[in-house]
């Protein structure tokens, strides 16, 4: 089971982060310094953007599984981390970036498949924080409901890392009167990017 990281990095001053008893690993922001998920047990960090909030569930999507990686049904092999979920995420228009890893041999002989819905001619290899990854787009659709996958996957120091930014809603025009995302499509995954520009591998002690 996986031990979540303490969320005493989101403390909101510099006085609250330097309190007696504050669990390590955390990191406190300061007037220049964003805060920061760490998660050493699971090898990486991530900035945390302003307007995402921090969950440990993948189970907020109609279409989305709760796998540790994206479209991967039920699959065992691996722990979902940590969710960065865009603030104002609702039924109409969600977005987070989910970051999911697995060291077991499966996970390992599978980490770079391409889910079955994914675009293989749009697979590409990316750097990501110094480390290759395989990038792939894939969706599923049913209903009004949708799904748009964005996938990294890379074995990282003996672990598979899976990173997907994930857009979920239902179209706004089956609501009557028609309802009104959040945010755009577009505007959700221009966020998802600049949120991904913040991960980065930990080094092992």
């Amino acid at each position: 089971m996986n031990t979540h990281p303490s969320l005493a990095l989101i403390v909101a001053t510099t006085l609250a982060a330097c309190s007696p008893g504050q669990p390590a690993g955390s990191k406190a922001p300061t007037a220049d310094v964003a805060p920061t998920y760490d998660d050493p047990a699971q090898g990486f960090a991530i900035i945390l953007p302003a307007g995402m909030q921090v969950r440990h569930d993948f189970q907020r999507s109609y279409l989305g599984d709760a796998s540790w990686k994206a479209l991967a049904g039920d699959d065992p092999h691996g722990t979902p981390v940590v969710a960065l979920v865009l603030a104002g995420s609702n039924a109409i228009t969600a977005a987070e970036l989910r970051v999911g890893t697995g060291n077991d041999a499966a996970a390992l002989a599978h980490c770079l498949d391409v889910p079955d819905s994914g675009m293989p001619a749009d697979t590409q290899t990316v750097d990501l924080a110094g480390t290759s990854f395989t990038r792939f787009h894939a969706g599923d659709a049913a209903m009004s409901h949708y799904l748009r996958v964005e996938g990294y996957r890379a074995i990282h120091d003996g672990r598979c890392y899976a990173i997907d930014l994930l857009l979920t809603g239902t179209r706004p025009e089956v609501y009557d009167p028609p309802a009104t995302p959040p945010f755009s499509q577009d505007e959700a995954m221009r966020q998802l990017h600049d949120a991904l520009a913040g991960f980065r591998f930990l080094t092992a002690d």
